[in-house]
């Protein structure tokens, strides 16, 4: 679903992301951790066409990214880790606003909209406009937006900061859903018990280049996910 190749990225003098590869499978649910400043979200701006990268190729379900870049955005979706939102907008228009972008129907943009806004309990609120939003009231919605055109692909970075435990378990149950269906999610997260009960697999970076990667046995073996990412920082 998302194949990252010998990806490279400099900003002048410094490499924030250093020969980094990851292949990401339908059905997977792939966590990305590292420290601060490590290259994670300079990764996934790279993976889903924000950022031009150096070296390396990303390919998008088979599909080339620097060749056929509006292609690829068609097929995922990416939550930042800080969401943007246009503040002028209600979160309706806003919605309405990604549904006009992806072409989806007045019937299923109802229908979609409708469900995710009951789940996050965020009906009543769709009126207002979002610069009354709180910050995990952004996240909801952005969340909402990342689902709404149903994507094979869902990119994230730290998408459970704040979001209220009732948010975050409906998320997490989201996520599960979309990769039993055939779907592949990619998420960045300093929350290491989170990606050590959730994820499939897993992939730590370090000072931008790839310190370890595979299922959650093979990279932790017999010790937590926290020992081994303390372990691998300490080295």
């Amino acid at each position: 679903m998302l194949n990252i190749e010998h990806l490279s990225k400099r900003f002048g003098a410094k490499t924030a992301v250093d020969d980094l590869s990851l292949h990401i499978w339908p059905g997977e649910i792939y966590g990305f951790i590292g420290h601060n400043g490590a290259g994670k979200t300079t990764t996934l701006k790279c993976a889903v066409g924000i950022l031009p990268y150096d070296a390396g190729a990303i390919r998008v379900n088979g599909v080339d990214l620097k060749a056929e870049p509006l292609r690829c955005k068609r097929e995922l979706a990416y939550i930042p880790d800080n969401p943007d939102l246009y503040d002028f907008m209600s979160g309706q228009r806003y919605l309405n606003f990604v549904a006009d972008i992806y072409g989806i129907s007045e019937a299923l943009r109802r229908e979609r909209i409708g469900k995710y806004a009951e789940v996050f309990e965020l009906s009543g609120d769709l009126s207002q406009p979002i610069s009354a939003y709180s910050h995990g009231m952004k996240q909801k919605l952005a969340v909402i937006s990342a689902w709404l055109h149903a994507p094979k692909l869902i990119l994230m970075d730290e998408p459970f900061v704040g979001l209220d435990p009732k948010a975050s378990h409906l998320l997490k149950e989201m996520m599960r859903e979309h990769c039993d269906a055939g779907g592949a999610i990619f998420f960045s997260t300093h929350v290491l018990e989170v990606a050590e009960k959730l994820c499939d697999k897993v992939a730590i970076i370090r000072q931008g280049r790839l310190v370890r990667a595979g299922t959650m046995e093979e990279v932790r073996g017999d010790e937590s996910l926290e020992a081994v990412f303390l372990e691998l920082e300490a080295e």
